[in-house]
């Protein structure tokens, strides 16, 4: 029976079975276009829910999603102009992998564009971010954060293969993880980190001390200076009457300039009196401000003049440096977990030395010879002196005897000369004295310049004792991180101040490198024994700093800081 015969022709034939095979054909990618449809309306959502710009493209043939988000590098916000944004978390932080640095908020700018090609929604990871290490550390710290001691020991033995989910930061009770170690997936070599906060954990405010700042205490004052020098100032200010008319003619020229230097000397003591706060970052001090009751403003209406104790590259003074190592040095105790200068390896080198002669100190009068070894040769010559006063004795009275014996004219006559030879006697004697002791004395320098050398902290521990006995503004309790504050104080505000200490302290670092002290070395410090004292509490401060942080959490954090200057935040 043929195919008309059964009704059935060829067309019908093809379209029974064409038509299914057809639809069968067209059915994988009618669900690529429903499942890439999905996913790009998923992704959008995601995107408009975490607040993110992107541009995106489908291709539901081959069901892919092309998707460009930004790349950003964000610095945190000011803490003292943008309060808001640098205490409180963000509104609306992203649930994208990825994204976990948008629990905060941040000052954002974009570096360029990441271009991902996913099949679902949850393969699309959120960009991360560039920052600086030290600043996501300090903002960190300065909302509360603990750092984890573990977790920055293995990071700087191990580097970029720190297991992944290491802490870094803990939250202040010291059970949560608030910074981690990410995936390396697309940072590029750079070390990948990960963030977790919440609102509870934020423990600190702006009126606390940030990190990389420095509270230094105003220098203690003599109350009664200060009245001394108010009633010489009343004083000046009375005039007789007979002078009236002669300081009526200068009034005019003089009532304005009065008043002004009044208020300026006023104002320079008041400022003299309160506390100030430096900022020190990796190049030295580049902020100093006026402290009051608390800290509310960085503005730079409050900012001091410190160009005296700016780092100066090139420059033949070194007092930016010896500012920025004291200071570092003072900021940085068993609590201190972060700093920005490193001082330099000449100075803690010298700082360690043993380079004090303690015969010096005894010339300078700061040490008691009986408390030091035995430096030079001791003499006695009363024996001598007893001898030649007894042979002397004899002679005159046997000169006597005999002038007895002699006539009244030839009596005279000896007399006279018996006299004159005392006379000569004495003043040889006189000269020979002199002569001997200017000897000893020239051989005792010499012998102090070549005693035993102390180390910088037991000759600061005889400094202070002796600034306590000449100064009664330093009272008992002080210690010498106390004084030391003071200094600093003072450094920042008398220029005149700063540069005699650091001209003392580069004249002591220059005999410790040229092999010892020479006598003109001596001599300066003899000129200057009180700021000799003051340089040696300030190197001494910079040894114990020194070695105190050898092998701590301080002294690991800072070398992983200085080895990852940007890190991938996400």
């Amino acid at each position: 029976m043929s195919d008309y015969e059964s009704g059935h022709s060829p067309t019908d034939i093809i379209t029974y079975i064409g038509v299914p095979l057809a639809v069968l054909g067209v059915l994988p990618i009618l669900y690529n276009t429903a499942v890439t449809l999905g996913a790009l309306s998923k992704i959008k959502r995601m995107l408009k829910h975490s607040r993110l710009t992107a541009l995106t493209r489908s291709d539901v043939v081959n069901r892919i999603i092309e998707v460009e988000l930004p790349r950003y590098a964000v610095t945190p916000w000011d803490r003292f102009s943008n309060r808001s944004e640098y205490w409180t978390l963000s509104r609306h932080p992203s649930n994208i992998p990825g994204g976990s640095w948008t629990t905060f908020n941040w000052r954002t700018n974009v570096i360029g564009l990441s271009t991902q090609r996913v099949e679902y929604a949850d393969q699309l990871r959120q960009p991360q971010v560039e920052v600086s290490f030290d600043e996501l550390v300090a903002y960190l710290l300065d909302l509360g954060a603990v750092p984890d001691a573990h977790g920055w020991r293995l990071l700087r033995s191990t580097g970029l293969w720190t297991p992944v989910g290491c802490s870094l930061m803990l939250s202040p009770d010291g059970k949560e993880k608030a910074l981690t170690i990410a995936p390396l997936d697309s940072s590029d070599g750079h070390l990948s980190l990960a963030v977790t906060w919440k609102p509870e954990w934020t423990t600190r405010d702006y009126s606390h001390l940030p990190p990389y700042w420095v509270r230094l205490p105003p220098p203690p004052f003599d109350e009664r200076n200060d009245d001394a020098h108010g009633e010489a100032s009343s004083t000046k200010e009375t005039v007789s009457p007979e002078d009236g008319d002669a300081v009526e003619e200068e009034g005019e020229t003089s009532s304005v300039q009065k008043p002004s230097l009044d208020s300026a000397r006023q104002a320079g003591e008041a400022i003299s009196r309160k506390p100030i706060t430096c900022q020190i970052s990796v190049d030295g001090i580049t902020t100093a401000l006026r402290q009051e009751d608390q800290l509310h403003s960085s503005l730079h209406l409050d900012s001091l003049y410190i160009d005296h104790v700016r780092i100066r590259h090139g420059g033949r003074s070194e007092a930016g440096v010896w500012f920025a190592s004291a200071i570092t040095a003072y900021g940085t105790t068993s609590q201190t977990i972060l700093w920005s200068y490193k001082i330099p390896e000449a100075i803690i080198s010298f700082a360690r030395k043993d380079t004090v002669p303690c015969g010096v100190l005894v010339l300078l009068k700061m040490v008691d010879e009986s408390i030091t070894p035995e430096w030079t040769a001791k003499y006695n010559d009363h024996g001598a002196q007893l001898d030649v006063f007894t042979r002397r004795h004899q002679e005159q009275r046997a000169a006597m005897a005999a002038e007895a014996k002699m006539p009244p004219a030839q009596r005279a006559q000896a007399v006279r000369e018996r006299q004159m030879r005392e006379n000569q006697e004495r003043l040889q004697d006189m000269r020979d004295r002199m002569r001997l002791d200017a000897q000893r004395k020239e051989t005792r320098t010499m012998d102090a310049l070549q005693s035993p050398k102390w180390s910088a902290e037991v000759v600061a521990n005889h400094a202070l004792i002796w600034l306590k006995s000449k100064d009664k503004r330093y009272s008992e309790s002080m210690t010498i991180k106390d004084v030391v504050g003071g200094l600093l104080h003072r450094m920042v505000l008398d220029g005149q101040f700063t540069t005699a200490l650091c001209k003392m302290l580069d004249l002591w670092k220059a005999w410790a490198d040229n092999g010892g002290m020479r006598k003109s070395d001596l001599l300066a410090l003899e000129e200057e024994p009180r700021m000799f004292a003051f340089a040696v509490l300030l190197v001494a401060l910079i040894k114990d700093t020194s070695s105190g942080t050898e092998g701590s959490l301080s002294m690991d954090l800072q070398e992983c800081l200085r080895m990852w200057r940007q890190v991938r935040l996400g």
